[in-house]
């Protein structure tokens, strides 16, 4: 499985990103998808999780503001964040779950800054 995420950038606070992730090659494996953000200095955490069944799931810091959603046609997953932060600012990395094996496929991430 690959993951190519896009969609970052720079924008002021208080604006709006939507991130892209497209999954490509054996995409049947799939369950859950989800995103993950480092910030410069700090390990990756945990942004939202959007399992094949199950409830949508979002770290306190992002939820009200971040909305993730999948594409099952397309083997994609979003990000629509609003309301952004300095502190969103961050390396965002998509992700998905093997549903066989549990392995763990990254993206290469997207850079999205968040500053006037």
């Amino acid at each position: 499985v690959q993951l190519q995420a896009s969609g970052g950038g720079l924008v002021q606070p208080g604006g709006s990103l939507r991130l892209s992730c497209a999954a490509s090659g054996s995409t049947f494996v799939i369950s859950a998808m989800g995103w993950y953000r480092q910030a410069p200095g700090k390990q990756r955490e945990w942004v939202a999780t959007i399992p094949r069944f199950g409830p949508v799931t979002y770290a306190d810091s992002v939820k009200g503001r971040f909305t993730i959603s999948r594409d099952y046609a397309m083997n994609a997953v979003y990000l629509q964040m609003n309301s952004l932060k300095p502190e969103d600012t961050a390396i965002y990395y998509c992700n998905a779950l093997d549903r066989g094996t549990s392995y763990n496929y990254w993206g290469q991430g997207t850079q999205v800054t968040v500053s006037s």
